[in-house]
């Protein structure tokens, strides 16, 4: 089968960070430049500001089953040939995205960045410069006296330039051929192809917003920040009582000096019974106008298509060390939880965008804004949701993976675990709300924070500080729960134990062999094969020293402080909480596919829930989408999966 290498550069009033159907919806979006080869052929640049068409070669091709078609983000060159050539019959199953082969082998996103990690693309200073030709050509400009008041720049502005941008565009292509030849010994399965396509029809399906609540939302906490600000600057006489710097001197003049105003701090400090009423009032109004959920309703204004949906809101692949997805844009992974008894009341207060009535039944506007954010996404006209999440879906896993009996049995009996949890830990029956339940919050909390080699600040980081307990006690928790549960620390030994001979020897080492896990290695690359034959990729992986002294696994990728690529220790518990998580992901990847399936449309999906926009006419049903999301598939045969869920005319945490 040929290959087909393609990349183009485009033009668009709109901003790409609000995702490609917003970008290409504008009507002065175009295609400036396509550039493409075949196979190993040298690249072709077609001036679509001259030519307004693609050679017959091209089409063809495009068109053609017997064509593999390629490009380094195949989701935005698929969205924008299907928007300026609405003719050309394009097949998304024919395509290969180069960008999810990169992030498959744990390389960070961006052409460039995949290029230098491979050392095909060394000169930054070139890589600078295209970037300024790109922003040049392809966004708008402002209007100077000096280029005549104009808002776009065309190529007749800059002919050598734009000679330039047409050799970048056909390196482009050379660069994500080379990128795409490096890296094709370690391809995407079969199923994982199946899940993108159906990640591709999710980002273009989009999913519906109530406009009303959104523009009401918006007008309200404008108003209320006013009001805030207003009564702050009485309080203070600070001329802005936002300023951290100016607050800070304010606080010091008070006697009551702080170091930094965070979110943790302030609340810290509203605790404390001995700070006089102003300053506490104060930093109410601080905590007020620091919500920054409620900005999210203008990520949705500004998201919005014209047929009233928000669209690409999920990055394939968006974590390396699981392949999970990343939230874009409006970010639906961290939305607020809703607590409100009467969501339906709250809505229609909110739209009606009267801001005394709005304060006067819920007081903190903000907060009441906050927890609405996750309701303003809204079925299709006639439609419903059904919104189904997976139950306890990593404590299974771990259960299965671990082959930890008395966890299976638990779920199999339909049991909490935290309940049973406790209850193997002390030894006795714990109920909750019943017998011995006040010991169930400890099961919670171990349950939360000790399954990946945690200990007690683990503990206190999931909650253990509130347990009203000594780290003495905590690390007595600690101790019960792996004796309880002893062949999940055994798995966290014989995953480390794996990963170092695979490094240290090469050659294939079992972690799980019954269910197909293991290690093996690639050049330097660490390679965890799963169970349904996705890997996970540790590059460069060594051995390295740990701060005890110890032999520790090293390995590079995206350092999280600096977004730049660099060395990385991983241990036992770590692997395994990567190996649970990428197990849950899949998990959760076949429940999609099999949802589409059945004519259940995904709209969106949450960590381990999908959100389903349904025709309203009794065909659809809770019962039948948990069954789907329940299935067996040939991988993960003896896990007890199971789900559960709401149907809802909005959307909310249940």
């Amino acid at each position: 089968m040929r290959t087909l290498y393609i990349d183009i550069e485009t033009y668009s009033d709109k901003d790409i960070k609000c995702g490609v159907h917003k970008y290409v919806g504008s009507n002065n979006f175009e295609i400036l430049l396509f550039a493409y080869a075949f196979d190993n052929e040298e690249p072709t640049v077609i001036d679509l500001t001259k030519y307004k068409t693609l050679p017959w070669v091209v089409v063809d091709a495009l068109e053609s089953p017997d064509v593999l078609k390629t490009a380094f983000n195949a989701n935005f060159e698929l969205t924008c040939l299907a928007k300026a050539f609405p003719n050309i019959k394009l097949d998304d199953s024919q395509w290969e995205c180069d960008s999810i082969l990169s992030l498959y082998h744990s390389y960070p996103p961006g052409l460039g960045v995949v290029a230098q990690c491979l050392g095909l693309e060394e000169d930054k200073q070139k890589d600078i410069r295209g970037k300024t030709l790109i922003k040049y050509f392809c966004v708008p400009c402002k209007p100077t006296k000096k280029n005549g008041g104009r808002t776009r720049n065309l190529p007749e502005h800059d002919p050598e330039g734009w000679e330039v941008f047409k050799e970048y565009n056909a390196q482009d292509v050379v660069a994500e051929r080379a990128i795409r030849e490096a890296l094709l010994w370690l391809k995407p399965t079969e199923a994982e192809h199946e899940l993108w396509l159906v990640d591709r029809a999710i980002n273009s399906r989009g999913i519906a917003i109530d406009k009303a609540l959104v523009k009401n939302a918006i007008k309200l906490n404008e108003e209320y920040s006013e009001e805030l600000t207003e009564r702050a600057q009485k309080l203070t006489a600070l001329d802005n009582p936002n300023s951290i710097a100016q607050l800070k001197e304010w606080f010091k003049m008070n006697g009551h000096p702080v170091s930094s105003l965070t979110k943790d701090v302030v609340d810290e400090m509203l605790q404390d019974e001995n700070i006089h009423p102003v300053l506490k009032e104060v930093l109410n109004i601080r905590q007020k106008l620091g919500k920054t959920s409620v900005k999210k309703y203008e990520a949705m204004k500004s998201s919005i298509c014209k047929d009233g949906k928000v669209r690409d809101l999920f990055q394939f692949y968006g974590a390396s060390r699981t392949g999970r997805w990343a939230g874009r844009n409006i970010q639906l992974q961290n939305l607020t939880k809703n607590y409100l008894d009467d969501l339906d009341t709250a809505r229609d207060t909110v739209k009606s965008g009267d801001l005394a009535w709005t304060e006067m039944l819920y007081g903190n506007v903000t907060d009441l804004l906050s927890q609405l954010v996750r309701t303003s996404f809204i079925p299709s006209l006639g439609n419903k949701f059904i919104v189904a999440d997976f139950s306890a879906i990593e404590a299974r896993v771990i259960a299965w993976l671990a082959n930890e009996k008395w966890r299976m049995d638990a779920f199999a009996n339909g049991e909490d675990i935290y309940c049973a949890s406790a209850s193997q830990m002390f030894g006795v029956p714990v109920v909750k709300h019943g017998i011995n339940g006040e010991l169930r919050q400890r099961g919670k909390v171990a349950e939360l924070a000790l399954g990946y080699g945690g200990g007690v600040q683990a503990m206190k980081a999931m909650g253990g500080d509130k347990l009203d307990m000594t780290d003495e006690e905590l690390q007595e928790i600690v101790n019960k729960w792996r004796a309880a549960s002893p062949k999940i620390p055994a798995l966290w030994r014989a995953i480390e134990f794996a990963a170092m001979r695979t490094i240290k020897y090469g050659g294939t080492h079992y972690v799980i062999r019954e269910h197909n896990i293991f290690f093996d290695k690639h050049d330097n690359d660490l390679i965890l094969h799963l169970p349904n034959g996705r890997c996970l990729v540790y590059l460069n992986a060594g051995i390295g020293e740990n701060r005890f002294g110890n032999e520790s696994i090293e390995y590079d990728g995206l350092v999280q402080t600096t977004h730049k690529m660099g060395r990385l220790e991983t241990y036992g518990g770590k692997l395994t909480e990567n190996l649970v998580q990428a197990v849950a992901r899949d998990c959760l990847g076949a429940a999609m596919v099999r949802l589409e399936k059945a004519g259940y449309k995904i709209v969106g999906h949450v960590h381990d829930e999908v959100i389903c926009d349904v025709p309203d006419n009794g065909q659809y049903t809770l019962s039948e989408a948990v069954r789907i999301m329940s299935e067996n598939t040939d991988w993960n045969q003896g896990l007890l999966l199971n789900a559960d869920g709401f149907e809802s005319y909005y959307y909310m945490k249940d």
